[in-house]
C-alpha cells in the first residue's frame, strides 16, 4: 500500500517547514494543485516574535501567535490567535480538502490543537483521500496526533539535521508517486479514492 498521509515530525527549527515547502514547490511545478496552510517562525530584532499561518493556494497570512497577543490561550510566551487560525488556517485546510490534489497542514501541534474547528478540519483532510503531506509536533500528546500517526496510510519521517537534504527528496519522491498512481487508477476508471 502506497502511504497516503506523508507525516513529518522533529525538533524545532530542524527544518520541517523548509522540507514541507520544497514539496510544494515540486509538486507544483508538476502541475498538481497543492493547498493548505504552513506555519512559519517570525523573527524580530531580539529573537523569535511569534509563528505566522500561511494559505498556500490563496497567500493570506495571519498569526497564528505573537508574543503581544492578548485574550487568547498561552503556550509559553506565545498568546494563541485562534481567530486568525481559523479565518486563515482552517479555511485554506477546507478549501484544499474541496479543490486541490494535495492537502498541506503544518503543523499538527499545541497551540493550532486549541481549536475545535482545526481539530475537525484535519481530520477532514486526514479521512478525504487525498495526499496529505504534514508536519505533527514532535511530542506533544493529543489523540487526534496519535489517531493520524497510527494510521495505515500514514508515514512518520523524523526530521534530523543529518537527513533533511536527503529527506526532502524522498518525501518528494513518495509524494509523486502516489500522485501518478491514483492518476493511473483514474483513468482505467478503478478509482476508489476521493
Amino acid at each position: 500500500m502506497k502511504k497516503r498521509l506523508l507525516l513529518l515530525t522533529g525538533s524545532p527549527g530542524v527544518g520541517k517547514t523548509t522540507i514541507v515547502l520544497r514539496v510544494v514547490e515540486a509538486l507544483k511545478a508538476e502541475g498538481y494543485r497543492v493547498g493548505g496552510m504552513v506555519s512559519r517562525e517570525v523573527r524580530g530584532c531580539e529573537g523569535r516574535v511569534g509563528f505566522e499561518i500561511l494559505n498556500l493556494e490563496t497567500g493570506e497570512h495571519g498569526w497564528l501567535a505573537h508574543i503581544n497577543h492578548r485574550g487568547g490561550p498561552r503556550v509559553g510566551r506565545y498568546g494563541v490567535n485562534l481567530e486568525d487560525l481559523e479565518r486563515v488556517g482552517v479555511k485554506a485546510i477546507v478549501d484544499a480538502v474541496e479543490r486541490s490534489d494535495v492537502v498541506v497542514v503544518d503543523e499538527v501541534g499545541p497551540m493550532e490543537l486549541f481549536s475545535e474547528e482545526f481539530r475537525k478540519a484535519v481530520k477532514r483532510a486526514v479521512e478525504c483521500g487525498k495526499l496529505v503531506v504534514g508536519v505533527v509536533h514532535w511530542k506533544a500528546e493529543d489523540r487526534l496526533i496519535d489517531e493520524i500517526k497510527t494510521r495505515p496510510e500514514a508515514e512518520l519521517h523524523v526530521v534530523t539535521l543529518e537527513n533533511r537534504d536527503n529527506l526532502a527528496e524522498d518525501v518528494i519522491k513518495r509524494a509523486a508517486e502516489y500522485l501518478k498512481t491514483v492518476e493511473r487508477e483514474q483513468r482505467n476508471g478503478d478509482c476508489r479514492g476521493s
